[in-house]
Formats: C-alpha cells, sequence, structure tokens
C-alpha cells in the first residue's frame, strides 16, 4: 500500500546516524546470532528449562512464518520500491538484495514476531516489572526498526508482534492438553514439515533444521547429561563462550564437503543440506556439549 511505502520513505529521510545504528541493532537482537546468544545465556546462565522453552518457540516461529511468507509472497520494501526504499540491513549479507531465497519474503516480520514470543516468555518466567517493561520496550524498538531499515511494511510487523502472542498462546493449549513432551515435540515438527513441499527460501530451512535439532536434543540431554544450573560466574560465561565457537566452527566445518555455489542455491537439495547442518550443530550445543559443564565449574576451584 502506498501510504506504507510513504511512511517508510519519511522514517528513512528523517533517521539520523543514531537510529541507523539502533535500526541495525535491532537488526542483530532479532536475527538468528542475537537470538542465539539470548538463547544460550538463559538456558546454561540462568534456567535450563526455561531455555528448552524458549528454544522450541524460536525454532516454532521461525519454521511456520516462512510457510506464511511463501503463500502471501510479498516482497520486501527495498525489492519492489528499489528506487524509493534503501536496504540497510539484508538477512543474508553476502547476497543480493534480489535474492529471495536468501532474503526472504516480506509478510509477516520474523524479527517482531520472534523477538515478542522468546522475551514476552521470558518476562513472564522472571515475573518482575521491570523485565516485563524491558521486553515489550525490545519488542516494539525491533519492530518499529524493521521499516525504518527497509526489510519490512509497517503491516508485516504488526503481523509479526500478533503472530508472536499466537505462538504463546499456542504453547499453552499444548501445555494444558497435551500431557507428554514427547508429543507436544512431535505436534510442533508436524506443523513445520509441509513447508519442505513448497518453500524454497533459506530461512525455513534453518529454522527446521534448529527445530529438529532442539527436539532431539532435550529428550538426549535428559536422559544422558542432565546438567545442572549454576551459580559460578566463571563457568556461566564459559558456557556461552564455548557454545559461541561449536555455532561457528560447527557451521564452516559442516559446510566443507560442499562447494560454495551448491550451498548458496535454492535446491531443495541444498536446502535440506542446510537442514541438516543446523539440525547437527544445535544438537551437539544443546544435547551434547553440555556434558563438559562440570569440568568448567572445576576449573575455578581449582
Amino acid at each position: 500500500m502506498e501510504w506504507e511505502v510513504r511512511l517508510i520513505e519519511w522514517m528513512q529521510e528523517n533517521s539520523g546516524d543514531f537510529i541507523r545504528v539502533l535500526g541495525k541493532i535491532c537488526a542483530f537482537i532479532g536475527g538468528e546470532k542475537g537470538l542465539l546468544l539470548m538463547l544460550l545465556i538463559v538456558m546454561f546462565c540462568w534456567k535450563k528449562e526455561v531455555g528448552k522453552r524458549i528454544a522450541l518457540i524460536l525454532a516454532s516461529v521461525n519454521s511456520y512464518l516462512p510457510m506464511i511468507k511463501s503463500v502471501v509472497m510479498r516482497p520486501r520494501p527495498y525489492m519492489e520500491y528499489p528506487d524509493r526504499v534503501e536496504a540497510r540491513v539484508l538477512v543474508e549479507s553476502g547476497a543480493s538484495a534480489q535474492d529471495v531465497s536468501a532474503q526472504g519474503y516480506s509478510f509477516p516480520s520474523m524479527h517482531s514476531a520472534s523477538v515478542t514470543a522468546a522475551y514476552i516468555t521470558l518476562a513472564s518466567k522472571v515475573k518482575k516489572r521491570l523485565v516485563w517493561i524491558l521486553s515489550i520496550c525490545l519488542s516494539f524498538l525491533v519492530g518499529v526498526s524493521r521499516p525504518a531499515v527497509g526489510a519490512h511494511y509497517p503491516t508485516d510487523v504488526l503481523a509479526g508482534w500478533i503472530f508472536g502472542f499466537v505462538i504463546i498462546g499456542i504453547f499453552s493449549l499444548l501445555d494444558r492438553f497435551v500431557e507428554k513432551a514427547w508429543i507436544r515435540h512431535i505436534i510442533l515438527l508436524a506443523f513445520a514439515l509441509p513447508g519442505v513441499f513448497f518453500v524454497r527460501t533459506q530461512d525455513y530451512f534453518t529454522s527446521l533444521g534448529v527445530l529438529i535439532g532442539v527436539i532431539a536434543a532435550i529428550p538426549f540431554e535428559e536422559k544422558y547429561v542432565g546438567f545442572k544450573d549454576t551459580s559460578n560466574v566463571f563457568a556461566k560465561v564459559l558456557r556461552v563462550i564455548c557454545a559461541f565457537l561449536i555455532f561457528f566452527v560447527m557451521n564452516k566445518l559442516l559446510k566443507m564437503p560442499f562447494s560454495g555455489e551448491f550451498l548458496s542455491g535454492n535446491s531443495l537439495a541444498a536446502l535440506l543440506i542446510r537442514t541438516a547442518r543446523y539440525a547437527i550443530t544445535i544438537f551437539v550445543i544443546i544435547g551434547v556439549y553440555p556434558m563438559v559443564f562440570p569440568v568448567f565449574d572445576k576449573i575455578k576451584t581449582s
């Protein structure tokens, strides 16, 4: 709609350096690395069970929304109006701004949905007024920043906020009516799998891999690892830093058997390899890697 394009133009024309920087910060917070950092801090530094729930919520949000995107097929503002809207932040910085497979579609905003679902869930578990205020403000800022960087229309953001709360509601209903966790996990995965047949964007196959990895890692960790929450600050920092290192190293290693041209393509084979890479990486980080946590505790006390 024309009013949305004009609003984006106004936001970009009247945004100073501070707003530009804020937009990039918000893009990081709601992006892959920012959400992973938030998840690792919650899971490894605060409460494991809350982290598991947020991991499932984030993976579900980011698996379901690309399916909606691929049905609506709304181009991003900078794709549809390249002469009027500046692409200040890209989903995949190494790809062309017009590459739909890499950058994804516009409606709804996954950043808005993900941040809303994750941080509102966190606030509901912390149960402190300050955390509620910060979570609401952060969800608002991330949403508002998306049109400012040219990535979304205002209605994309509004839909993203709504879907974020819808996902929270779905999880509440599953908790209420489905007693066994493994059945809840199968239901979450069953809702995500249809996208394999019609979605051809990288964001979906990335998130599907994350969802599979989380669902596999949770029972594995519970049965064979059972790591404990810790009050050791040194161990907390080490847990998160090493997890990030594993993420980046495994991402590199699992790409090595394939050519860059193949991996950057949107063939079903390349996209399924992407799913497998992320599933293995997340499984290792959440399910296997915590086996070394007792060693971190001993390093501080020795």
